[in-house]
């Protein structure tokens, strides 16, 4: 019989009883499709519209990848669910629902307005005040059911283990709090339910207030839920719940916000989406201690990701570079503190590897899981190497491209030795963990992908993109090499590998037929994997495509096929496993297609790259100005209007760095010889765009265009 051979649907035969199984699970009719969320770096509490967190659902309290609430429920004299007035998020950490009761026993409808306000900070916090429209006094039974499971975040996603017989309970007696505890294999987490108003007695889980108000008497408690000594971000908000709400207290993160560069245009849909971004960005901010050393960074997206990655993190920060470099330099610093050092089958790590992602739940710290760091990523240490260079040119921060010189040659030697893993030339992946990922270029679902008639290749897998980075990482390498590196040798060896590249990928991943296009990727036995991706769009970044197959390319992701209307598909519609709901196969990514709006520009369609950029922005005007980590791919002259993605992350870094990447593209700014060149074409559905503090070569810049003129200028910061 032949042996199985490894698919990214199943990368590690006959260790597949190892692995996770089943779907992970959708956002559940519990929380329904209003939930909310309020987070602060690493912690997020997710419910439904009323504020409650029903036991079951994928809501609660999480910090650091641990659920330290599973269950947070109110009810009034027995009766849920309570009926919502209005429910909002204030700023990305604070919220306000206003709720009152429905006919319950004892109180008929609207008897009582019932108001939560919580915010996320030193903590999360909850104020729940009651006031009765009632003319007689009337006796209320205000109720808090707790649910406490301590889920690893991977178990909240498919499926939780009990860990009930191991949770210690020792609630105070008077009411004014629950404590639980947990330890198990070195790992343990506490959490506390402290009330400043104690309860009338406990039972259970559940804190009991037995009260009697008065006609318009009110009535108020606070909850906290301390966080971990020690952990989460460096600066959180504090004060007063009603100070926080009103903004009335001191929020270190607003700070942050309003330092970045500022945006103005005649578009309120632009104004609005950029407005939101910086805000989104904020709110994803990790303030993290990476051996001894404070860096900034952004985590990937609520609710699975907020963590350390390395693609999304790369790619928000150069998406963001132009609104200021300190995201991006946090990335260079924390991602080279936790580069490979040495080769482990576990977690994919290599010398010179930069990481895919890192948790710090129980099944990574008790080493179920690999994610302590997990290396399995193809691409992230050529966008690392990008990076680095584009925050070189922005910055000219010799002292940092100096510091990191060994990380730089590290990742240099992973591509040719470990990303090469046959001494073809390509960059190709496989995984060797028996939880590892089987696709591991940023297209990481199983069925990512897969050959035109529905095949999925088997492994090694070299995608096209991780070739179209490699090509650019040499050259923007052979750059520093001439400039703060100063190593003339390497920068003419790069040069010519990279010429090497550009041509062999142009004879092996083009296809003739169908009108031209490039290949997905080569798969395990060099054959083309023959699909028509939005991949095609990252080449034009990358700028590893010639000139005179740009075009043949701009036709491909400009179909109808692959241009929904809202953006490029993932996938065109003339393939097999097309599905405008598929994660990979057919769905529209706003940060995908920014690098296909800056790939255009640089082949000089302006047209099509508008029309992209005016395409999204219109569908964050439907989404709050706030675009999804991903969008499903139906037509746009069919529905009309823009459909999420069921699961999608909101917010998510890449993104909410899409649209600063767009306003980039339309303004086409570089920084050249010390000084910022513009060459804009902007729509005149756009108008004017004015940005000021934005920030180059350690000076602020005022930047003005409209239509195809345009100027940038020394400006005060």
């Amino acid at each position: 019989m032949a042996a199985v051979r490894p698919t990214p649907a199943d990368p590690t035969p006959g260790l597949l009883a190892a692995r996770e199984s089943g779907d992970q699970r959708a956002m559940p009719p519990e929380l329904g499709t209003n939930s909310m969320a309020v987070l602060s770096g690493p912690t997020f509490m997710y419910s439904d519209s009323t504020g409650d967190v029903p036991p079951g659902s994928i809501g609660g309290l999480v910090h650091l990848d641990t659920r330290l609430v599973s269950g947070w429920m109110l009810s009034v004299n027995g009766t849920r669910p309570l009926l919502v007035l209005r429910s909002e998020t204030i700023d990305h950490y604070s919220a306000q629902y206003v709720l009152t009761n429905p006919d319950v026993p004892g109180l008929p409808p609207d008897s009582l307005g019932i108001r939560r306000l919580r915010y996320v900070g030193d903590g999360f916090h909850e104020r729940v005040g009651l006031v009765s429209f009632r003319t007689e006094p009337v006796r209320v039974e205000l109720r808090l059911a707790v649910g406490v499971d301590f889920a690893d975040l991977f178990e909240v996603k498919s499926g939780v283990r009990d860990r009930s017989s191991e949770i210690i309970r020792s609630h105070a007696p008077d009411g004014s709090e629950l404590c639980f505890r947990y330890a198990r294999n070195g790992f343990s987490a506490e959490t506390r339910v402290c009330c400043s108003q104690p309860a009338s007695r406990v039972e259970g889980d559940d804190l009991v207030w037995e009260l009697t108000l008065t006609p318009r008497e009110e009535w108020q408690v606070d909850l906290h839920v301390p966080l971990p000594p020690g952990m989460g971000v460096v600066e959180p908000v504090r004060g007063d719940i009603s100070d926080v709400i009103h903004r009335r207290a001191d929020a270190p993160v607003r700070r942050w916000s309003v330092a970045r560069a500022v945006l103005r245009s005649d578009n309120r849909a632009l104004q609005e989406a950029v407005r939101q971004s910086r805000d989104d960005l904020a709110a994803l901010r990790l303030d993290l201690e990476v051996k001894g050393e404070r860096i900034m960074l952004p985590g990937a997206g609520l609710p699975w990701f907020l963590s350390v990655f390395g693609r999304d993190t790369l790619i928000a920060a150069y998406q963001t570079l132009v609104a200021g470099p300190a995201l991006a330099k946090g990335a260079l610093l924390g991602l080279a503190r936790l580069q490979g050092n040495e080769c482990d089958d576990f977690t994919d790590e290599e010398p010179g590897k930069i990481l895919h992602e890192v948790r710090s739940g129980e099944l990574t710290r008790t080493g179920v899981k690999p994610y302590g760091p997990y290396y399995g990523s193809a691409d992230a240490t050529q966008l690392w190497l990008i990076l680095l260079s584009e925050y070189w040119r922005w910055t000219r921060d010799d002292q940092t491209v100096r510091f990191l010189r060994d990380n730089a040659l590290a990742a240099l030697n992973w591509i040719d030795r470990y990303g090469d893993r046959d001494g073809d030339g390509y960059v190709e992946y496989a995984t060797r963990s028996p939880e590892g990922l089987g696709n591991q270029c940023w297209r990481d679902s199983p069925d990512g992908v897969s050959f035109a008639d529905g095949r999925i290749p088997v492994l090694p897998i070299a995608s096209c993109d991780l070739q179209g980075y490699v090509y650019d990482a040499k050259l923007r390498l052979a750059e520093l090499a001439d400039g703060p590196l100063a190593d003339p040798e390497l920068a003419r060896r790069l040069r010519a590998e990279a010429a090497d590249l550009y041509d062999r990928f142009n004879r092996d991943f083009w296809i003739e037929g169908r009108g031209g296009f490039y290949a997905v990727g080569l798969d395990g036995d060099k054959n083309p994997i023959d699909s028509k991706t939005s991949n095609m769009g990252h080449l034009l970044w990358s700028g590893i495509v010639p000139p005179e197959r740009a075009e043949a390319v701009v036709r491909q992701l400009m179909s109808e096929d692959m241009f929904s209307g809202w953006g490029i598909r993932t996938l065109s519609r003339e393939e097999r496993l097309y599905n405008a709901l598929g994660y990979h196969r057919g769905t529209v990514w706003p940060h995908d297609n920014s690098l296909a709006v800056l790939g255009l520009v640089r082949y000089g369609y302006r047209a099509e790259a508008n029309r992209i950029s005016l395409a999204l922005l219109e569908a964050a005007e439907q989404f709050g100005h706030r675009l999804p980590e991903a969008m499903s791919g139906f037509p746009r002259e069919r529905l009309l209007f823009a459909v999420p993605y069921p699961t999608a992350c909101s917010p998510q870094a890449w993104a909410a760095g899409t649209p600063l990447a767009l306003v980039r593209a339309m303004l086409d700014v570089n920084p050249v010889d010390g000084r910022l060149v513009l060459d804009p074409d902007i729509p005149p559905e756009i108008g004017r765009i004015v940005a000021e503090r934005v920030r180059a070569f350690g000076r602020c810049w005022a930047v003005e265009a409209v239509g195809r003129t345009g100027y940038a200028r020394l400006a005060e910061c």
